[in-house]
């Protein structure tokens, strides 16, 4: 049985592979990941984590919506009154929203529960990659606006929180 030449499209060509390795250590890149039909080839640099919901990228500050200043000139409804410590915190990324770090882990954060600005209040995972998310402000839970295993929009709200707490 013959070889296959280096140009009959063998994609585990070592010459292949040692030229993608050098073109990630020129660009200074963690990870190929070439797929042509029904073949793939996937290099990366590092060791994939043991437990991947604990392989978290720093991820952009949460975003949350601060609560609105109400006019002054308005009679305030006693519902509303409560609404104006209630503050939002907003998916900063489209992805798969995870309340705890494994199935069988209890959630982050529960309603009742009291955050900080570096709580972690979920994950969310994006391709392949689990983001702890913070949540930004202080305060207490009062609402958690999605279930574990949803997928999420960028600016979706995901918790409320009331700021007085």
């Amino acid at each position: 049985m013959a070889s296959p030449t280096p140009n009959s499209g063998d994609i585990f060509d070592v010459r292949r592979i040692r030229r993608l390795v050098e073109l990630m250590n020129d660009h200074d890149l963690s990870e190929i990941d070439l797929r042509d039909a029904e073949i793939r080839i996937r290099i990366r640099k590092g060791r994939e984590p043991l437990i991947a919901p604990m392989a978290a990228v720093p991820a952009p500050s949460p975003v949350y919506e601060a609560p609105a200043a109400k006019p002054a000139a308005a009679p305030a409804a006693p519902a509303a009154e409560s609404e104006e410590h209630v503050a939002v915190i907003k998916s900063i990324m489209v992805g798969t929203f995870f309340a705890a770090p494994s199935p069988e882990s209890p959630p982050f954060v529960k309603v009742g529960d009291r955050v900080g600005p570096d709580s972690t209040v979920c994950i969310i995972e994006a391709m392949k990659v689990f983001n702890e998310i913070p949540s930004g402000i202080s305060g207490q839970i009062t609402a958690v606006l999605v279930e574990s295993g949803d997928p999420v929009e960028f600016g979706q709200p995901l918790f409320k929180v009331d700021t007085r707490a």
